[in-house]
């Protein structure tokens, strides 16, 4: 594979790039000091010509010299993510564009907060979000509507958080509404959303619109009051702020509105486990959180899904959002976002409405491949062509569907190849914004952000998101990035190309080696990899139970994963693990999978009951195909070549073992 284009865009695992990093990292360096001799050049300096001679001065600059030695020594034990043989967790080596723009840019260390305390930063932002909006789909015109914006958070958990924060205001604020204008007493016409007055819709009505419906309530019932009255608009937004659940509390305004129900969130079984979280830091309780199963893919199963929402509109049960993933933490794998989106436009016909989160956290990026350099999508044709399987017509319709939903989690920190920690939010609708302000006079000196355009009042950022100060760097890193390799097919688009056309070569590889370990062990993908992240298990040849399977998976991947009793740097490869649940796979996927393996199904359980066979989960070595130089030649092979042959000798050396020879007689015996 060629390789030669990557070349200028990472510092590389031998430190290839160092003179050109060190080069122009020391001329923007240079810079920043320039600047400051600048800012009012007729001050005089601050710390004397003279401090240096001083023994308190000396004594201070050795001592930090000598912890800051400390640290880099310390930091030599470090996972290298940047070489080619790690490919364990979701991380790697980090372009330079991003990494050089991050050091700089904390040198003026700007608060992305607000304008005034970032004066660059905020709109670096506010045009990264633009990016990421446009790279997925959605209108970035304001002159339309709805019109998109995003920005960055401190990582996926937070943005993840912050979509719920923004369902919850809109499924919750037409209530406020119908109560504020019970409370103003005034004769309002009747509603073009509703089709019925505002006072009398009935609850389940009230909270089952779309967030577009919300936002056209809520200007359709303010020009109606100021239409009565203009004087009375203030206290009727007054109104509206005291009957707000973010006001009440849950518990309170739930039992204020007879016959409304706790919502419910749902996720497929495959979901990061920030979502629990969520769902306790937003009191909604992990209890409302349902997880649908996935098929044998580990995609979510529509037809449970489907179950639910059809258990939910019988018994009037409010769903506030149904979450999707692209790309798990743990298998890669992508939900079918264009089913989803069908389903949630069934049930709006039936009355009852859901918000769709796309949670791309790992996946976000694989959409550059997806759009042309004038923001027009790639057919599935002319993607097909470049790859060996990737992506299927599922994987193709999920990805392209996206511009569909409501909102989006992508991590620049993952496959944008960014330092951590840099996630970010995508809404679809930026005018939802309107309903999530929040007021500091010390920060924000003019609240009145419904007369300015958009673009400027997003300069108060810091009122709109969940997050305060957050560093201004790292907005500089994914903007200078993006700018250098714009999110399309023919630039940052061949970064990710690059990936998965590796991780097809890594597939094919693995099945060669399944085939030369066939009279030895047993080598298993459980399902086809969606993306760039591939799962194996292993079983001795002969071997029934899984928990015997699951000791020597362990004892293979002690030799693969970070341990604090030796250095990184004397591991051969660096992998991680994972597990498949069996409280998260269906029967018939626990069958095929205990068949494929060759363990007797009846010892893949939810409930363990003899720990000497049986199990809930099935341990699996789990790998991210992301290094740019997987497949680099090194010394007449590649990386992903020397693996699979040190794999087979790890999994031959374990069979070789005298304990796992007669532990598998032993389940030979069974």
């Amino acid at each position: 594979m060629n390789l030669e284009f990557l070349a200028p865009y990472f510092l590389g695992p031998y430190g290839e790039n160092n003179d050109i990093f060190e080069k122009v990292l020391m001329e923007l360096l240079r810079d920043h000091i320039y600047w400051r001799r600048n800012i009012h050049p007729e001050d005089l300096p601050s710390i004397s010509t003279f401090a240096s001679q001083e023994p308190e001065y000396q004594e201070a600059v050795a001592k930090m010299r000598a912890e800051l030695h400390k640290l880099t020594a310390s930091l030599k034990q470090s996972v290298p993510f940047f070489s080619p043989r790690y490919i364990g967790h979701m991380c790697s080596d980090l372009m330079m564009p991003g990494l050089i723009a991050q050091m700089v840019t904390t040198l003026y260390n700007p608060n992305n907060v607000s304008f005034e305390a970032a004066t660059v930063t905020v709109d670096l932002e506010l045009k990264v979000g633009k990016q990421f909006a446009q790279m997925f789909g959605f209108n970035t015109d304001e002159a339309s509507v709805p019109c998109a914006w995003g920005h960055l958070t401190s990582g996926g958990t937070v943005a993840n958080y912050e979509s719920l924060w923004n369902f919850r205001a809109a499924k919750y604020y037409p209530i406020a509404l119908a109560e504020a204008a019970k409370k103003l007493a005034i004769e309002l016409p009747e509603s073009k959303v509703l089709q019925s007055k505002l006072t009398e819709a009935s609850v389940w009505k009230l909270t089952n619109l779309s967030i577009d419906k919300v936002l056209e309530l809520k200007a359709e019932t303010e020009d109606s009051i100021k239409a009565v009255d203009d004087q009375l608009l203030p206290s009727f937004l007054e109104y509206v702020e005291q009957e707000r659940i973010e006001t009440l509390g849950s518990a309170y305004f739930l039992t204020r509105h007879i016959g409304l129900k706790q919502p419910l969130v749902l996720v497929p079984s495959s979901a990061h486990y920030s979502w629990q979280k969520a769902m306790r830091v937003m009191g909604f309780g992990s209890d409302q959180l349902i997880k649908i199963p996935v098929h044998s893919n580990m995609r979510l199963d529509i037809n449970a899904l489907k179950t639910v929402l059809d258990s939910a509109l019988s018994k009037n049960i409010p769903i506030l959002s149904c979450v999707g993933v692209l790309g798990t933490t743990e298998f890669g794998t992508i939900d079918p976002t264009h089913e989803i989106i069908r389903l949630r436009n069934e049930y709006r016909a039936e009355g009852l409405e859901f918000y769709t989160h796309i949670d791309a956290a790992w996946g976000g990026y694989l959409a550059s491949m997806f759009r042309q350099e004038d923001g027009t999508e790639v057919s599935h044709e002319s993607i097909k062509e470049k790859f060996s399987y990737f992506p299927s017509e599922e994987v193709y319709q999920s990805i392209i569907s996206i511009k569909e939903v409501d909102s989006v989690t992508i991590d620049p920190h993952k496959l944008g190849y960014l330092p951590f920690g840099a996630g970010g939010f995508i809404s679809r609708n930026q005018e939802i914004s309107q309903l999530l302000t929040q007021e500091a006079p010390y920060v924000f000196e003019d609240n009145d952000v419904t007369s300015h355009p958009a673009s400027q009042q997003f300069e108060k950022l810091g009122q709109y998101i969940l997050e305060g100060s957050k560093p201004g760097s790292m907005a500089a890193a994914a903007y200078v990035t993006h700018q250098v390799l714009p999110l399309n097919q023919n630039n940052f688009g061949r970064v990710i190309r690059q990936s998965i056309k590796t991780a097809e070569y890594f597939y094919d590889k693995l099945l060669e080696l399944k085939e030369r370990l066939k009279d030895r062990a047993t080598l298993c993908l459980p399902y086809t990899p969606d993306t760039n992240l591939i799962c194996i298990a292993i079983n001795p040849l002969g071997n029934q139970s899984l928990a015997n399977l699951n000791t020597f998976t362990k004892q293979v991947y002690n030799k693969l994963k970070i341990s604090r009793d030796s250095s990184p740097r004397n591991q051969e490869f660096i992998g991680s693990s994972t597990h498949l649940l069996r409280k998260n796979v269906s029967d018939h996927h626990a069958k095929e999978l205990c068949q494929m393996l060759g363990i007797n199904a009846d010892y893949y359980v939810k409930k363990v009951k003899d720990s000497s066979t049986d199990s809930d989960r099935i341990m699996l070595l789990r790998h991210t195909i992301m290094n740019p130089w997987l497949v680099s030649d090194n010394d007449g092979t590649d990386y992903v070549t020397k693996y699979c042959k040190y794999l087979e000798e790890l999994i031959t050396n374990n069979i070789n073992n005298e304990f796992n020879t007669a532990m598998i007689r032993k389940a030979q015996a069974v």
